[in-house]
């Protein structure tokens, strides 16, 4: 009975295929090695005078408004993609600002008046007059925030587990960065820098 030229392609083609499976049995299956370590929060540490008003890494706002000395953060999400190469780097937008209004004793913030004994009129012209003096205390008071970018490479994590990222501010705008699952003092984290740092009279360029 003949067959049909159609068949004899089907034919084929699962012989083929089954030589082709058979010979890859004898070669090793190789697979791009997985990341050394999941996403995390993003964290920082603030070691200076200023407070931080804000903070992202890469574009992912790090939500908290950081004190002087102390922590924050807890935006969601940085991950290492893949093995460490030293091209790696991250991009980290801040803005630092005056932590409390005592910190400016030249600019006082202006005082709410004592509306006592005061008709309704005159009430309400305190109060308005108080609202003007304060926007533009406040507005003053603003602009002495300023706002820093640096791009600054991401640590050798080779044969380590990694855990989101810490941004350390330090002073005169720098920083520092990791991906270390320890906690901060801890005598595994990389980051050695004393919590309270002075400001150095002259700042490196």
């Amino acid at each position: 009975m003949p067959v049909k030229k159609s068949a004899l392609k089907h034919r084929s083609s699962a012989l083929l295929a089954v030589v082709l499976l058979l010979a890859g049995c004898d070669k090793p299956v190789t697979t791009d090695s997985p990341p050394p370590g999941g996403g995390g929060v993003i964290e920082a540490i603030n070691h200076t005078s200023w407070a931080i008003n804000r903070f992202s890494v890469n574009g992912v706002n790090g939500l908290d408004i950081i004190g002087p000395y102390q922590g924050g953060g807890g935006g969601c999400c940085f991950g290492v993609q893949g093995p460490w190469k030293s091209t790696m780097t991250v991009q980290v937008d801040w803005e630092t600002g005056v932590a409390f209004a005592s910190d400016v004793p030249e600019m006082p913030k202006p005082k709410e008046p004592d509306t006592k004994g005061l008709d309704e009129k005159a009430y309400y012209r305190a109060w308005q007059d108080y609202s003007d003096k304060y926007h533009a205390w406040f507005d003053k008071f603003k602009a002495i925030s300023k706002a820093h970018t640096r791009i600054v490479s991401l640590p050798d994590y080779t044969g380590q587990a990694t855990c989101g990222i810490t941004v350390h501010f330090l002073p005169c705008d720098q920083i520092k960065v990791t991906t270390s699952c320890a906690d901060y003092g801890n005598s595994d984290y990389p980051i050695k820098d004393p919590l309270y740092m002075e400001k150095p009279s002259v700042c490196p360029n």
